[in-house]
Parts: structure tokens; C-alpha cells; sequence
């Protein structure tokens, strides 16, 4: 009894020194915050940390134990992201660490509960869990928000979850053929204005362009999609592992997931119970909850490709085309009016997925095309006069 009273100790000891870790972290992480919203919610998740913590000191002097002197006294091996206040990533990469670090202090829990049998002890535990999860999703969402991918792309990742990939792909697509082209004709077009053979050099430098673009960016989407599926066929490998050797721990995981979305704990229970039943559909639902993604809604990598493809040559042609029938200055600005009602047909069509009206979204499309245009121009003008 005292073995095993000295080992409950330990591990409470543990799971202190690990909480107030993650209280130092986030703190540390709400002071070089510049953006306030986001100082109030690390600000929050440190207090939910202390909370835990206390959880654990409590439960140490009940048992007699001292709680230990120093946040590193006892050390743990699955320890935070250390140092985020002077460590020398970007946002990014330092909540994607703590994402990841957060959901194996879940596993670790989860594995606890299933080690230990007393219920005092087995309620913070999981109470605990609940809160880990929560903050593993704050922590998703925080690392989607600080990545510098476009609102395109965003819609891109929608698009592949929802109503088919392809049509992500193709809107993507014509974008980036439509923003890419666009720069080249102008910047060429401003560079060899004052030539006579102008179009003729516009028009081979933006079908070279396209031809780039257009399988640059299949290529990007077969590759895509491909890794998708393979991230998602690796995550149905491990849960039926987990599922094999510790199909408790695992049920008890789903039945988590079924919480966190106000499911009441004995009706999680009674659905994980069933889904468990047939592994195959207790595999699907894991998977698609941890990657919020469906086999069926993976996409065809072949189709993905060529929807990409050929978007981005439908809208790489666009800059181009007045360029067959026009010369000089009346080529660059039909280009430049084409171009930008095409900026704002795409936009417009961003609001198919999203709450934006679709002239908003039009507008700060073309705005953005318009901004790129006269840049590189600008730009294409100022080496022509260092080549002249």
C-alpha cells in the first residue's frame, strides 16, 4: 500500500510541476502579445493551468506530501514548449509545438485514468482532460488564424472538407493563374512599352507564364491531395493500434471528443459503446474527429490536379488575350480592364462559401489585382530604363 501510495505521489507531483509549466508558458506568451484579444485568451488558459495545479497541490497535502519547491524540482519528459517568450520561431511554429504538446499531456492523462483507482484523483483527472482538449482546439484555431496563408487558401481547405475539393482547387486556381499573369503582363508590358515588337514579347512572356503556372499549380495539388490521404490513412493506422492495444484508453478518447461538444458524459458513453462494436466505424468517427476530415471527403488527387491545372490556365489566359488583337498602350489597358473584372467575378464568387456580400468581396479582389497591376508596372518601367 505505502509502494503504491509513494507512486500516486510521484505522478501527482508530476502532473503539478507540469501544470504550473503551462501556467509560466502561457503567460509568457500573453506578454508578447500585441494583439489584446489574443493576450486575454493566453491570459485565460494560464489561469485554467493554475487551476489544475491547485487541483493537484490540494491532493498532495491530503495525502500528506509536500508540494514540490521548485515549478522544475521534479522535471517531466512531456514538459511544454519551453521558453516561448524568447524563443526564436514565429507565433506559428510555437503553437503548433504547444498543440501537439498539450494533446500528449491528454494521452498521458488518459493513461492515468485507466492506472489509478482513486476516484478522487480519477475526477481532476478528468476534469483536466476536458480542459487539455479544449485548449488543444483554442490552440488549432489560434495557429490557423496566425498563418500566412491567404483567404484563397483558407477557402481552398474548406472547400477540400466540404462540397469538393475540385471546386476549391479550380477557384484557387484561376486566382493564382489570374494574380500571377496579371504581374508578368504589366511589369513586361511597362519594360518594353516603347517597343515595337511589345505585344509580341507580352504575349510569349504571359503564355510561358501560364504554361508555368498552370502545371506548377497541378502539381501542387496532386501533391496535396496525395499527402492528405496519406496523413489521413497514417492516423487510421495508429487508432486501430490504439484501438488493439488499449481499446479502453481509446474509447474513453472518443467519448472525450463527445463532451467537449455537450454531449452528456453517460450518453458518450453509450455511443462510443456502440460505435465500438464494429472497429471499422468506431476507426472512421476517431479519425474524422481528430483530423475533422472523412474518407469520403478526401479528394481524387488526379482530379484535384487537372481542376487545378486548368483553372489556373483558364486564368492565367485572361491578362493575355488582348494581346492576339491589340498593340501598345490600348493592349496594356484592355489587359488591365479584363483583368480586373475577372479580380472581381472571382471575389464575387468567394461569397458562394462565405458570409461576405459578394460585392465586398468583389471589391477588395479588384483592389488587390489593381494594386499588384500598377506595381508592377511601375516596377517594369524602371528596368526598361536600366536595360535602355
Amino acid at each position: 500500500m505505502t509502494t503504491k501510495t509513494d507512486t500516486l505521489i510521484e505522478t501527482l507531483k508530476a502532473n503539478w510541476t507540469l501544470e504550473m509549466d503551462g501556467v509560466e508558458m502561457y503567460q509568457a506568451l500573453a506578454e508578447r502579445q500585441t494583439i489584446p484579444e489574443r493576450r486575454t485568451i493566453f491570459q485565460h488558459l494560464s489561469g485554467i493551468e493554475k487551476k489544475h495545479a491547485d487541483a493537484w497541490a490540494r491532493k498532495l497535502t491530503e495525502l500528506g506530501a509536500p508540494i514540490p519547491a521548485g515549478r522544475h524540482g521534479h522535471g517531466h519528459a512531456h514538459s511544454h514548449a519551453a521558453g516561448p517568450a524568447s524563443s526564436p520561431h514565429n507565433m506559428h511554429e510555437i503553437l503548433l509545438a504547444i498543440e501537439e504538446s498539450e494533446r500528449r499531456d491528454v494521452a498521458a492523462y488518459l493513461q492515468q485514468m485507466h492506472e489509478i483507482h482513486d476516484e478522487s484523483v480519477r475526477a481532476i483527472l478528468r476534469e483536466v482532460v476536458l480542459d487539455e482538449f479544449s485548449h488543444a482546439h483554442v490552440l488549432s484555431r489560434l495557429y490557423a488564424q496566425s498563418s500566412d496563408r491567404s483567404t484563397l487558401d483558407v477557402l481552398r481547405r474548406r472547400q477540400r472538407q466540404g462540397t469538393g475539393s475540385w471546386i476549391g482547387d479550380a477557384v484557387y486556381g484561376v486566382n493564382d493563374g489570374l494574380g500571377a499573369i496579371f504581374g508578368i503582363v504589366s511589369g513586361v508590358s511597362g519594360a518594353t512599352l516603347d517597343k515595337p515588337n511589345s505585344s509580341q514579347i507580352v504575349l510569349l512572356a504571359g503564355i510561358a507564364g501560364m504554361v508555368a503556372s498552370a502545371l506548377s499549380m497541378g502539381a501542387g495539388a496532386f501533391l496535396a491531395s496525395k499527402s492528405e490521404r496519406e496523413i489521413y490513412e497514417a492516423e487510421v493506422f495508429r487508432e486501430r493500434q490504439s484501438l488493439e492495444e488499449h481499446p479502453e484508453t481509446a474509447k474513453e478518447e472518443l467519448a472525450i471528443f463527445y463532451q467537449l461538444k455537450g454531449v452528456p458524459e453517460e450518453d458518450a458513453k453509450k455511443i462510443v459503446e456502440f460505435l465500438a462494436s464494429n472497429p471499422e466505424q468506431f476507426l472512421r468517427t476517431m479519425t474524422a474527429e481528430k483530423l475533422n476530415l472523412t474518407e469520403e471527403a478526401l479528394s481524387n488527387p488526379v482530379i484535384s490536379a487537372l481542376s487545378g491545372s486548368v483553372s489556373t490556365a483558364v486564368g492565367a489566359f485572361i491578362p493575355i488575350i488582348p494581346f492576339f488583337f491589340l498593340n501598345g498602350i490600348p493592349a496594356v489597358v484592355a489587359a488591365g480592364i479584363v483583368s480586373l473584372l475577372a479580380h472581381f467575378l472571382v471575389g464575387a464568387a468567394k461569397s458562394l462559401v462565405t458570409v461576405r456580400s459578394w460585392w465586398a468581396s468583389g471589391l477588395e479582389m479588384t483592389l488587390v489585382g489593381a494594386l499588384e497591376g500598377a506595381v508592377t508596372y511601375l516596377v517594369g518601367i524602371g528596368l526598361g530604363q536600366i536595360g535602355a
